[in-house]
């Protein structure tokens, strides 16, 4: 099976986030907390976040699980992370979209977050793909309501 230039790119990002992650670790007093898991693949994610004002001042991740899903936490946590709330769902239901093959907001540079484009041909791992970005919508819808 060939790869294209651009695949191969892709992979590797995906995996420098895996072994070089990025906000790796949890915050502490104050922050809000959000254990989430995949069971078919055994990812499991704790999301702690600061939000003030509406802005995701600070993120944080930690757990264990294949690469697909931990980069995808680190890469989720750097582009959400001093951005307003309203960006970072946007954000999500872009990367939402693009798992499932849909057309996205072509207006928004996701950045890294675009080397999970591939991952459509895997349905298998889209839920690992989208486990950070459910744990921080959970939070968020939770923060919103207290």
């Amino acid at each position: 099976m060939a790869y294209s230039n651009l695949d191969q790119l892709y992979r590797t990002v995906i995996m420098d986030h895996y072994k070089n992650p990025r906000n790796k670790g949890s915050l502490e007093d104050g922050s809000m907390t959000i254990d989430m898991n995949n069971p078919t693949c055994g990812d499991r994610i704790r999301l702690t976040m600061e939000v003030s004002n509406g802005i995701v001042e600070n993120v944080k991740f930690d757990g264990e699980g294949c690469s697909i899903s931990m980069s995808s936490a680190s890469m989720m946590t750097q582009a959400i992370k001093g951005e307003p709330v309203e960006y970072a769902l946007k954000l999500s239901t872009i990367f939402s979209d693009m798992m499932l093959g849909k057309e996205i907001d072509e207006s928004i540079d996701l950045g890294d977050i675009e080397a999970f484009s591939g991952v459509t041909k895997f349905p298998a791992r889209i839920k690992c793909a989208t486990l950070a970005w459910k744990a921080m919508e959970k939070g968020v819808e939770n923060e919103s309501h207290s």
